[in-house]
């Protein structure tokens, strides 16, 4: 249950990712925005949705293309 809440989490957060990377043309945002929305689907467990979203979330404020 709680990997289902994670993952409309993500989506939510992929979803203004995308539109924020659209709208500014900054390729680090928008492609995080597509990892948010589709990376739990390939994760079962709760710890890694939390590292490997946590890591799509800072990315875009790491690394600028």
């Amino acid at each position: 249950m709680e990997s289902i809440a994670f993952g409309i989490f993500a989506g939510v957060f992929g979803m203004a990712y995308l539109s924020y990377g659209k709208k500014q043309s900054k390729l680090s945002a928008l492609f995080s925005g597509v990892a948010l929305c589709v990376y739990p689907y390939f994760f079962d467990s709760l710890l890694w949705l939390c590292v490997v979203g946590a890591v799509f979330l800072i990315l875009p404020f790491v690394v600028e293309f």
